[in-house]
């Protein structure tokens, strides 16, 4: 009931039909809630199928092997979607930001390069997020926030994550 008709209740009837999200209720999704990194691992581990890990250790001092995201995080580790925060914590309620969900697509589809750069103004040449940035505006994952900016540091909203991962994966 709080997903109104427009541009992004396709992506999120999809998102529900599919297993990837439940929603937050029986009948509210919570478009504009906030996706921790563990809840963004879980839609992307859940689009893609929910493929096992191997591993069955947490390289990572905040990630149990019984936490409810455990299975998406190794399997994101393994896949080379992430390394985490440091070399020995995930953050997994740590809010994610546009740029981080979308290199986590980026990496998901094993690092592609983009023919054209975006031209965002707050994607400057060269930065470590200006691969991701671009494949994603080519591939009409996104085409930023208008007045010429990614917003790469805008909280990445549940409705954002779904509809980056319908235009991917849909």
């Amino acid at each position: 009931v709080d997903v109104p008709e427009g541009i992004f209740l396709e992506p999120v009837l999809w998102a529900v039909k599919k297993g990837i999200t439940t929603g937050t209720s029986e009948t509210t999704f919570d478009p504009l809630g906030q996706c921790g990194r563990a809840t963004v691992v879980i839609f992307l581990w859940r689009a893609a199928g929910c493929p096992e890990p191997t591993a069955t250790v947490s390289p990572f001092t905040d990630v149990s092997i019984n936490d409810w995201y455990a299975p998406a995080v190794l399997w994101a580790v393994e896949k080379g979607i992430t390394t985490g925060t440091s070399a020995t914590t995930f953050s997994p309620f740590e809010v994610c930001n546009r740029t981080t969900v979308v290199t986590f697509l980026w990496r998901y589809m094993s690092e592609p390069e983009a023919s054209t750069a975006c031209g965002f103004s707050d994607v400057p040449a060269g930065a470590w997020f200006e691969a991701p940035i671009n494949w994603a505006v080519e591939e009409g994952i996104t085409n930023g926030i208008g007045n010429n900016l990614f917003d790469v540091l805008g909280v990445c909203n549940r409705v954002q994550v779904v509809t980056f991962l319908h235009r991917l994966m849909a």
